[in-house]
């Protein structure tokens, strides 16, 4: 066969975006100290081939509502970097397309390697990974486990963290990670992997349904709850003791100020709740704020400190493991830039011994996280010890695929992929503002002010 009548190599050949917004605010679902009316939201992406093999890539960033327009005009950005990429390529090597992206010099000027413009990267390289999971018959969880060692540590991009994780050193803890991983593999398919669950502390919520939904969360087999705080201390006394009379004195109360507090303020915040046995305050203060985050740890011991969900990059997490100032390490799927520096983040934490616990208290990240967490479980550090995944018990049924928790375990997942697939008529109804949904409430709000 000549070059002129081989058959073309199949390649990306539309980026698509849809702003997917769901109405969260309603019932005050995801209220905080800090966002007292988030609608639940997705900029939503979905990587097309021409291969005729009917795999498609499905990425997503999370937000909460007002400026998702400005997400997906991020991801709009980069479909110039991608459409007509070779998919088999991509696939083959996702880290690749991380560091042709994280590496171009005007959208680094975005950013560089921080906010909007990052987020949109994280879920195209997410879309990516969906796809290559796909393609290899494998839900993610499983892909990477299976993965040669040397080969995920090509994934990552060391510049910046090579001072405290060289790539012999993420070699070495992956190399020894895959001892036993095919006796941890069959663990997590027939026991799961540990949950904890926010739904009951929504702040917005009655105490009433607090204490209904905390004693039906032990009843479900968690043990382990959060709740969050910050906007009222007197509150806060009346919840923590609602709470903590509802599950008993051996559940578990993570507390959760969604960055609401100054230093000090968050030392003297957290010491007041001190007699409901809190187990960790996540988010105390600024998630930029290392040496502060340092702070509150030596003020509120022994209560342990949190936070990941809205740090930037790898670069944070090594300063905040750095200087100690962290018990858990809270990573997010669509926050960073996607699976290959989640990778880096899983690594940095195993190096110094911090045990994750990802957040995934937002539309679709349960769906993503718990790849993560099971391969570190299975082909990493080895260990759920001390280690839960964040569970929020609403917005599954949108994804094609959506996460299984039982006893206060989630099942590992079995469909190929990385579990980000909406279903179409969710994306119908909910995409924003011309969806069903959406175009029904608009005419419903013009009537009533008519």
């Amino acid at each position: 066969m000549t070059a002129s009548t081989a058959p073309r190599a199949p390649r990306i050949i539309a980026v698509d975006t849809y702003d997917i917004r769901f109405p969260t605010s309603r019932e005050l679902d995801g209220s905080d100290a800090m966002n007292p009316d988030p609608d639940y939201s997705a900029g939503y992406v979905v990587l097309r081939t021409d291969a005729g093999d009917g795999h498609e890539g499905h990425g997503f960033t999370f937000t909460i509502g007002r400026g998702n327009e400005v997400q997906i005009a991020a991801i709009e950005a980069l479909r110039p970097h991608i459409v007509g990429r070779s998919a088999e390529e991509l696939c083959a090597d996702p880290g690749a397309l991380s560091r042709d992206l994280n590496g171009d010099s005007q959208l680094r000027w975005l950013g560089p390697e921080k906010g909007v413009m990052h987020m949109a990267i994280g879920a195209v390289v997410n879309a990516v990974w969906d796809l290559a999971a796909k393609q290899q018959g494998k839900p993610l969880w499983q892909l990477l486990a299976d993965a040669e060692p040397d080969w995920l540590v090509d994934q990552i991009d060391f510049r910046y963290i090579a001072d405290v994780l060289s790539p012999e050193d993420a070699l070495a803890l992956l190399r020894n990670g895959r001892e036993g991983a095919a006796d941890r593999e069959a663990a997590l398919r027939e026991r799961g992997y540990p949950a904890y669950t926010t739904s009951p502390g929504w702040l917005g919520y009655s105490d009433a349904k607090l204490k209904r939904l905390a004693e039906e969360a032990v009843a479900d087999g968690f043990t382990q709850i959060k709740l969050k705080v910050g906007a009222d201390l007197e509150e806060d006394i009346r919840r923590c003791r609602t709470a903590r009379a509802a599950v008993g004195p051996d559940i578990r109360i993570a507390i959760d100020a969604n960055q609401r507090w100054n230093v000090d303020e968050a030392i003297v915040w957290v010491r007041a709740l001190e007699e409901f046995d809190p187990y960790w305050i996540e988010e105390p203060t600024s998630p930029d704020d290392v040496l502060g985050h340092a702070a509150v740890r030596r003020g509120v011991f022994p209560v342990l400190v949190a936070t990941g969900e809205h740090v930037q990059n790898r670069i944070v997490f090594k300063q905040l493991l750095q200087a100690r100032a962290i018990d858990i390490l809270q990573l997010d799927a669509a926050r960073v830039g996607g699976v290959n520096e989640n990778l880096a983040i899983l690594l940095l934490a195993a190096k110094f011994g911090i045990p994750v616990c990802p957040h995934a208290g937002g539309v679709g990240l349960c769906e993503l996280v718990q790849h993560l967490s099971m391969f570190d479980y299975v082909a990493l550090t080895g260990s759920t010890k001390n280690r839960a995944i964040e569970y929020v018990d609403h917005l599954h049924e949108h994804f094609e695929h959506p996460v299984h928790v039982e006893n206060g375990h989630y099942a590992a997942p079995t469909a190929p992929g990385f579990s980000a697939q909406m279903k179409a008529q969710s994306i119908t109804t909910f995409r924003y503002p011309g969806g069903t949904y959406w175009a029904a409430d608009a005419a419903d709000n013009e009537e009533a002010t008519a």
